[in-house]
């Protein structure tokens, strides 16, 4: 009995018998610390995923999201991992999210938090004008948000002769919008017809477009060309941009319900307290 605990303390003091049980114990950790990360990261997880594509700005609702079951690896931490996050929400500006993808909560907002991009585009010291467009006059739904555009004018003298012009020249488009306010190319599953073309104007440019608004009985028309183009338009008279100017203000005055300030807009007041007719 001596003799077998003699040898058995001989076998443990052995340095390289202590050198293989530690290689073996540091094996075995390494094998199950390896092991548990894998089992781990490959574990399934539920999350839901989009039935069908949601075009940007889309309520979604129960019918457009499911479950399915997804490595945990694959799901980061920004992923949401429960339909009652989603339901109710809206899918952001500009984001499409495809069939079978998985809800990210930096592409989800609430209804009140839906902006209109366009608008949030136009600069300082601009205003927002919507230039009325169809299919045609945007050369087959062929101008698009980002493109740059001149605007051209046309009218009839007093002489009966049609004049065409350039009024403003390398104008940036914003969106271009639908007769329902819709951004005609926000949505890839629908067909929609170009009505206004989106752009921002200083406050004086602004006033003068609206004027021309009032101008339809002196055949006063306003196009969109591609910047640098050539109107489509051919007229008996090719005029600039100041005798254009001219021509608007000589048929149109702005005057407002006050009649103390003989310019007929008041100190800080907009074109929306004032009214724009003919003369």
């Amino acid at each position: 009995m001596n003799n077998i605990l003699v040898s058995l303390k001989k076998f443990i003091t052995n340095k390289n018998t202590v050198t293989v049980i530690g290689v073996i114990v540091i094996l075995g950790l390494l094998y199950w610390g390896y092991n548990s990360t894998i089992q781990s990261q490959v574990q399934p997880v539920r999350v839901p995923v989009a039935t069908q594509t949601i075009q940007p700005r889309t309520l979604i609702t129960d019918d457009m999201v499911t479950y399915i079951e997804m490595p945990s690896v694959s799901v980061s931490s920004n992923v949401l991992r429960n339909a009652s996050l989603i339901v109710g929400k809206y899918t952001d500006v500009n984001t499409v999210v495809p069939s079978g993808s998985m809800f990210y909560s930096d592409v989800l907002i609430e209804e009140d938090e839906l902006p209109d991009s366009a608008f949030t585009a136009v600069k300082d010291g601009e205003r927002p004008y919507n230039l009325a467009v169809t299919v045609a006059s945007t050369y087959g739904n062929s101008i698009f948000p980002g493109n740059k555009i001149d605007v051209y004018m046309k009218a009839v003298d007093e002489n009966g002769l049609i004049m065409v012009g350039r009024l403003l020249a390398k104008v940036d488009v914003l969106a271009v919008k639908d007769s329902s306010g819709n951004n005609v190319f926000e949505d890839s599953s629908t067909t929609r017809t170009p009505s206004t073309l989106l752009f921002g104007v200083p406050e004086d440019v602004f006033i003068l477009l609206k004027k021309t608004e009032y101008l339809n009985t002196q055949g006063v028309e306003l196009f969109p060309v591609p910047y640098g183009g050539t109107a489509p338009i051919e007229g008996d008279l090719t005029v600039d941009r100041e005798e254009l100017v001219d021509f608007i203000e000589s048929h149109t005055v702005t005057f407002s319900s006050s009649t103390d300030d003989p310019s007929g807009i008041l100190p800080g007041q907009t074109t929306d307290d004032s009214v724009v007719g003919t003369e």
